[in-house]
């Protein structure tokens, strides 16, 4: 059973594919309608949204910004954009960013319901192939091995001291067809916790696995990324990801933003459908082949912090302070005291900006020189609270105070507290207090 989520700030295409899709015999469980980006957000924060249907052009907030913060919140969402506008640039734009398919107005009503669906059979489509892997482990299944020649090529790009990387990349363009010229490069490892799966394993269950898991890393990737996929003679998969200097200086895509999606994801699809926790390390994005090695080390050490945060999973390297000299890990009382600072500069941010309409977390994060996914975990845990939640808290208490104490109408509390539609006010004044803004004001 699926939650779909529409956004449109047209309330009757709105209400249009809502009855479309509530008749199509899809398996839905929950249909919400926002009409616009901003109130969109909150559906995808408070509710489990598995697919965005979005309009390209909302006034404030496009479709393709509402995608990127909605992949920011929760990576693993699925998007179709509807757009009136057939043109190259928009659909290309779209699709960078995620998007399943990107569909034109006026919408054929077939065409719209064979997307939803190809869209929601995918998000199964890893599910099945890597249940089945499992349940074929006993049917003789043959895992169709990497060539060992490709992936010792490969895991000697990452070595620490590989000497002539250039000459390794000009033999894997030449015997194998793979372009790895970069010249900006980033390294994703992901390490199962095999424990986690209360299952007693042979060593062909270990190897099954990791292929596994190569298969989820290979659908969430797809032909969107230009990577390349392997496991270590240590049983962790590694994830090269490139980018041409065309592609890298496109600075409309956050690209660090991007590889946590990708690692959240990950996390995310490994626990859901192999039933087993999942450490995942994601390097800064380097230039030059030289600094693979780097890389491959930036990915090791992001994975160590595991050890001090035993309740969070995806980590990137650049989140953590190792000493600016000697590469040294911090002390756990350098670590209290820095992640401290975060959540309390966070949290006077949030306080002196609470109710500036689009707040988001990208931008909280941003001025406190963290990832969106590290902000999120480090104020979770330091609070009790998650992060969201409390700007909500904040917008919801002062709504209170001044409906309590002020003649102001409902539109105009509305706008004081940062939201842009004075219905979606109500709807979250009501979520949060049990009573609507006009029976707490009798």
């Amino acid at each position: 059973m699926y939650n779909i989520l529409i956004v449109d700030d047209e309330p009757l295409i709105c209400e249009g594919l809502t009855q479309l899709l509530s008749t199509s015999g899809i398996a839905i469980k929950g249909l919400f309608n926002a009409h616009s980006g901003y109130e969109a957000l909150d559906y995808i924060r408070m509710e489990d949204i598995d697919l965005l249907v979005t309009d390209i052009q909302m006034g404030s907030m496009s479709g393709i910004e509402l995608m990127q913060q909605a992949k920011i919140i929760k990576p693993w969402v699925q998007v179709i954009i509807i757009s009136a506008h057939e043109t190259f640039q928009y659909a290309q734009l779209a699709i960078r960013f995620g998007a399943k398919d990107y569909l034109i107005k006026p919408l054929n009503s077939e065409q719209f319901l064979s997307s939803v669906r190809h869209v929601l059979l995918h998000m199964d489509k890893t599910a099945r192939d890597s249940e089945q892997m499992l349940s074929d482990l006993n049917d003789g299944f043959r895992m169709r091995e990497p060539l060992p020649v490709r992936m010792e090529l490969l895991k000697s790009l990452l070595e620490p001291h590989t000497g002539n990387r250039e000459a390794i990349i000009a033999e894997l363009a030449k015997g194998h067809g793979i372009d790895l010229s970069g010249p900006y490069y980033a390294v994703i490892k992901a390490r199962l916790d095999l424990e986690s799966g209360g299952r007693t394993l042979t060593k062909r269950d270990d190897e099954l696995l990791q292929y596994a898991v190569l298969n989820i890393a290979g659908e969430l990737l797809g032909k969107e990324w230009d990577y390349q996929s392997f496991y270590d003679s240590g049983g962790t998969v590694c994830i090269i990801i490139q980018w041409t200097e065309a592609k890298y200086g496109d600075s409309s895509v956050d690209k660090v933003n991007q590889l946590e999606m990708i690692g959240r994801s990950l996390h995310f699809n490994v626990d859901k459908f192999l039933g087993f926790g999942c450490v995942v390390g994601i390097s800064q994005i380097l230039k030059g082949a030289d600094f693979l090695g780097v890389t491959n080390e930036q990915g090791d050490k992001a994975m160590r912090w595991s050890r001090q945060f035993k309740d969070h999973y995806v980590f990137y390297y650049g989140d953590f302070k190792w000493g600016v000299y000697s590469e040294e890990e911090p002390t756990e009382e350098e670590i209290n005291a820095q992640n401290n600072l975060i959540v309390e500069r966070a949290t006077r941010y949030i306080n002196a900006n609470y109710a500036q309409k689009g707040l988001t977390l990208n931008e909280v994060a941003l001025k406190n020189h963290v990832s969106p996914n590290y902000l999120s975990y480090l104020f979770k845990k330091n609070t009790g609270c998650n992060l969201w939640e409390y700007v909500i808290k904040l917008r919801m208490e002062e709504s209170k105070r001044l409906i309590q104490t002020t003649d102001l109408r409902r539109y105009e509390i509305s706008e004081l507290v940062g939201y842009e539609s004075p219905e979606h006010f109500s709807k979250i004044f009501k979520k949060y207090f049990g009573v609507s803004p006009s029976e707490m004001k009798k």
